[in-house]
């Protein structure tokens, strides 16, 4: 049970963070700088990203309590939101609008530092479906020991972004545009199939509970 719940954990935010397809926009939103430069913007983006996602993993369940949401209702509505994006990227339409919102953030930055915040941070490492997936997996883990193994697995995952805005110039060169292209339209099929699983889950739990 809890090896199962780890890998969907592992899985829903492989996909929704998608550390791999970030390599490219990092290049594109750091170029010009200096390989130092570009490290310390990689610290920078993976930790604020990081405390943002472990945030809502704390404080996620009493935002929606204080809202009078309840958790069934948030993992059918997170479970939409994940499946937009996940038909999103079997279409190759969310790369093209992340890369968009990417360069107009570039065009309007005076520091090169700042991009750190936005918009790597905040929406490509914590945006909503990744900060939906983090409430989503924290009110299905059953006992403090998936909750353990949750955190390391955002950690995992935080770690692997961080891995490659490292190595983005070299993550671009293997992968190529038409290895990228299937990658994501296979990660886009996987995360289709986990978010209506998360809507069936509560949907399931509403009429239980009604």
């Amino acid at each position: 049970m809890l090896a199962e719940f780890l890998v969907n954990a592992f899985a829903t935010l492989f996909v929704t963070i998608d550390p791999v397809g970030l390599a490219p926009m990092f290049l594109a939103i750091t170029a010009g700088a200096t390989a130092q430069t570009r490290k310390r913007i990689a610290v920078r983006a993976t930790l604020i990203g990081g405390a943002i996602l472990f945030l809502f993993l704390v404080a996620g369940k009493s935002v929606l309590g204080v809202l009078g949401i309840s958790v069934p209702a948030f993992q059918i509505a997170g479970g939409l939101l994940l499946l937009m994006i996940a038909v999103e990227m079997v279409f190759e339409k969310r790369n093209r609008r992340k890369s968009e919102s990417a360069e107009k953030a570039v065009a309007h930055q005076d520091e090169l530092h700042a991009v750190a915040v936005f918009p790597l941070a905040i929406p490509l490492i914590a945006g909503p479906a990744a900060i939906s997936a983090v409430i989503l997996l924290s009110s299905q883990a059953p006992d403090s020991l998936s909750m353990a193994g949750l955190v390391s697995v955002i950690l995992v995952i935080i770690g692997s972004c961080f891995v490659s805005f490292l190595l983005a110039d070299r993550i671009e060169r293997l992968m190529g545009d038409t290895a990228a292209m299937v990658v994501t339209r296979l990660l886009g099929v996987l995360l289709a199939a986990l978010s209506v699983q998360f809507i069936a889950d509560g949907v399931r739990a509403l009429i239980a509970a009604g």
